[in-house]
């Protein structure tokens, strides 16, 4: 039967089968563009602990798809590498064999990056021009896509800093470069939440999403600082836990002058600060679940205070057993996991306050 046949009310039950399908297939892409990301950044983290960031000389966002496929192309590659100071100070004497195992890390950390790329533009593409994406989300996911093209960019002005005059890259450049990562994963995950049915349960108390809002923001700024810790390597330094160099609170923090480098530069410092920050994320999420359970214990709200305490707990553990154990490959990308995982749920969680976006079309109740 055609549309145009049908009545008032079936066409509106049609409208809304329509948006509700729609909607379906726009967090399903969504939610693959968010395990790509995930993954994309658990590479990176294995590519950063292997340090093969700077194994891959040159940016070719085009042609770098394609690996070196012969030993003579493997030569050119190998002599690309052998000519900046991280082959030169640290790697001297290395042969190809063990030049392949550092390459593939960093060809795969760009291959990955350069999928999510089309995974995310080719279908935006075909739902923007079939309709299936709303008016109010084109321009946000189009803008989403712009990130997408300046991360490219950033990743190669992290990489290009450690290419001339140092043996690694920029923590500086390495925490843009994982935030900005982050801040591409929390939209797409705003956006697919926007689009999730939502329960109707009132929020435990009047500032509940002040409470999400700051430990969102606070878990953003907790991953920066993991960032700095990971490009200092100030993980591989004091290895043991509660106390830090035999002090809860050790000596020779601020001896860099001036005295705020040290909370970027000092490798002590920082990983101090990162140890900060884990037990005041870990406060805030044990805060602003006793203040859910206490106004509204059967809510869903409330229980999701629940799940970001327990994650937030998880990863704390996992945290100090990669610093007990010196930061092994596997621990550390755990760590990295977890991050990821806290900070994801904690934006989800956010968002859960605000509703499901407002539909298109939608059938009202009269009182």
């Amino acid at each position: 039967m055609a549309i145009a046949n049908l009545s008032t009310e079936q066409q509106i039950l049609h409208q809304i089968r329509r948006q509700d399908s729609n909607r379906r297939a726009v967090r399903i892409w969504l939610g693959f563009v968010l395990l790509a990301l995930f993954c994309l950044v658990i590479v990176g983290g294995a590519t950063r602990l292997t340090n093969s960031g700077l194994s891959i000389t040159e940016w070719k966002p085009i042609h770098g798809v394609i690996p070196p496929l012969n030993a003579a192309e493997w030569e050119e590659e190998f002599k690309l590498y052998q000519r900046i100071p991280e082959y030169q100070q640290i790697n001297d004497g290395m042969t190809v064999e063990e030049f392949k195992r550092i390459f593939w890390w960093e060809w795969a950390h760009r291959l990955i990056a350069r999928g999510i790329g089309v995974i995310f533009a080719l279908p935006l593409l075909y739902f923007w021009i079939t309709g299936k994406v709303e008016r109010r989300l084109r321009w946000p996911l189009f803008g989403i896509l712009i990130l997408g093209g300046l991360q490219g960019a950033i990743g190669w002005w992290m990489v290009s800093s450690g290419l001339a005059v140092r043996t690694d890259v920029s923590q500086y450049r390495l925490a843009t470069h994982l935030v900005m990562a982050c801040l591409i994963f929390a939209s797409c995950m705003w956006i697919m939440r926007g689009l999730s049915p939502h329960s109707d349960d009132p929020a435990p108390a009047q500032n509940s999403h002040l409470w999400a809002a700051a430990i969102a923001i606070f878990a953003l700024f907790q991953i920066y600082l993991g960032a700095l810790v990971a490009g200092l390597d100030a993980g591989f330094t004091y290895n043991t836990w509660p106390l830090m160099d035999g002090a809860l609170v050790p000596s020779d923090l601020l001896i860099q002058q001036p005295a705020w480098i040290n909370f970027f530069e000092n490798p002590k410092t920082v990983q101090f600060i990162h140890r900060l920050g884990a037990y005041t994320l870990l406060a805030l999420t044990l805060v602003n679940m006793i203040i859910a359970l206490a106004a509204a214990p059967s809510t869903t709200h409330a229980r999701r205070t629940i799940v970001l305490f327990g994650l937030v707990m998880v990863q704390a553990s996992i945290g100090i057993a990669t610093l007990l154990l010196h930061v092994p490959l596997h621990w550390g990308l755990l760590h990295q996991a977890g991050a990821l995982v806290v900070f994801g749920f904690a934006i989800a969680n956010w968002r859960g306050f605000y509703g499901e976006y407002p539909r298109e079309t939608m059938i009202v109740e009269k009182g």
